[in-house]
């Protein structure tokens, strides 16, 4: 059995962009591309993680990878693998990076457990990556690869897409276990300067946030009664089943139709027209989802006849995140313990991922159903929930961490100064949910700021920039 596996990557054509960005954008995007297209010569791009579905990263991957394919740049993603064990240990350094305790220091044991692993899938890379490719390594997961890919000739940079803005002995403690395999790294990407450790030396640092795709099955616009079909299908919505299932269109092309649906933990359904909060997350801790419930519970729903709806993917189906079922678990019995008036306006729902273009467009369908969009995050490495529920024209109240704070700008949503405070919370939403032109005005001027700065032409002239060096400086 193969420890690493391709990921097919759909293309996805540029020339759409335009509709977005504007025909002076669109031009400045294909003569980069011609440009770089004559330095790449025969290399080739490698993006190396370790997951196809499920979360931010394989999601941004199939956005940026599709681009590049139709503007004809070489790139290849694949996955590795590895045992329960290496990604307790990669959780727990991803839960580290996030000042989070996570068990304790990793010990020499763990640390031997996660070299072995990754020299396992370092054999099967290098019988593809040739001298003077371009390798982009994501997340803890792959770090260990580094020094394996350079000694082949390969020209690596490492992409962290999470981080904190300040440090504790946990931030120390995982960038000392990482520090060592990433000494041989070209480059480091991460998606805001604060987030880089002291030691990388700032000219190997380039600095890109993430980007949305408009076009994709989660953020396409989705008629209304199409968003009721889908939801109604999927169990969320009170009123009956639509008399078709609702579709949408698929990356490769084509129309999807929504047809299986979520396990959906609820009491009571809200109708079409009832007011709704909507979190869509992992289930994980970092994205606190029981408080979410919580102060919806302490603070909005004796006081609104809104309703709360958490939902994130099914447990089973995020290979590189053992928490996601302890969370879910988690939230589920608090949600047994609320009062029945209380427990009968809160859903829990878990999304099927066997299809990842209908799952998207679950999502599509719940963030633009919704009234409000909450991101209480206690960290982020970027949080682009965040700014898929903007594109949608909806208020988000978020969290003032990580890359929540350069998402929502004045006047585009609402930040929490303090994510713990969950009476700020509450009366943000419930403000929100009570005054509909108020609501509206905000997600209009959301809207606009995304397409500004978070579309995809921005993204790809970004990482231009950075292998572009990297090629001139091998």
């Amino acid at each position: 059995m193969s420890l690493v596996e391709p990921v097919t990557v759909v293309p996805r054509p540029v020339a759409q962009l335009e509709t977005v960005i504007g025909a002076d954008r669109q031009r400045r995007l294909a003569d980069a591309a011609r440009q770089f297209r004559h330095r790449l010569g025969d290399r080739t791009i490698w993006n190396v993680s370790s997951t196809a579905v499920g979360g931010g990263v394989a999601e941004m991957l199939q956005v940026i990878l599709g681009y590049a394919d139709d503007l004809q740049i070489a790139s290849k993603w694949v996955v590795i693998s590895g045992d329960a064990e290496f990604f307790v240990i990669t959780k727990r350094l991803h839960n580290q990076i996030h000042g989070q305790p996570a068990g304790g220091h990793l010990t020499a044991g763990e640390a031997g457990h996660y070299a072995r692993m990754l020299a396992a899938n370092a054999v099967e890379l290098l019988d593809h990556i040739r001298p003077g490719d371009l390798v982009l390594l994501h997340d803890p997961q792959t770090a260990g690869l580094t020094e394996y890919l350079a000694h082949a000739g390969a020209l690596v940079a490492w992409r962290c897409h999470i981080g904190v803005d300040w440090e504790n002995e946990y931030t120390r403690s995982a960038w000392d276990f990482l520090r060592p395999h990433l000494a041989s790294a070209r480059g480091f990407v991460f998606s805001r300067r604060e987030y880089v450790p002291p030691w990388i030396p700032a000219g190997k640092v380039a600095i890109i946030p993430p980007s949305i795709d408009p076009f994709s099955p989660k953020n396409q616009f989705l008629a209304p009664e199409t968003v009721r079909g889908i939801l109604a299908t999927i169990g969320v919505l009170d009123g009956g089943l639509p008399h078709e299932p609702g579709a949408f269109e698929r990356r490769a092309g084509g129309i999807g139709m929504v047809t299986r649906p979520a396990e959906v933990t609820a009491d009571g359904l809200p109708g079409p027209d009832d007011p709704v909060a909507v979190q869509v997350s992992r289930w994980d801790r970092l994205k606190d989802m029981a408080a979410v419930m919580d102060g919806f519970a302490r603070y909005v729903a004796p006081a609104s006849d809104g309703y709360l709806v958490l939902a994130g993917p099914a447990v089973a189906g995020v290979s590189d995140d053992p928490e996601g079922a302890a969370v879910f678990g988690d939230c589920l019995l608090r949600w047994r313990d609320l009062p029945a008036r209380i427990r009968s306006r809160i859903l829990l729902v878990t999304l099927p991922l066997d299809d990842p273009d209908e799952n998207a467009a679950m999502v599509n369908a719940l963030q633009r159903h919704a009234s409000v969009i909450t991101q209480k995050s206690l960290a982020e490495g970027f949080g682009l929930t965040v700014a898929e529920g903007m594109w949608k024209g909806r208020p988000v109240v978020g969290s003032a961490v990580g890359g929540i704070i350069d998402q929502i700008a004045d006047g585009t949503g609402v930040l929490l100064p303090d994510p713990t405070d969950l009476a700020a919370f509450g009366t943000a939403v419930r403000s929100l949910l009570a005054d509909q032109e108020a609501a509206s005005r905000i997600g209009q001027a959301a809207k606009a700021h995304i397409a500004r700065n978070y579309v995809g032409d921005v993204h790809l002239l970004r990482y231009e920039r950075l292998l572009g060096s990297m090629i001139s400086a091998g």
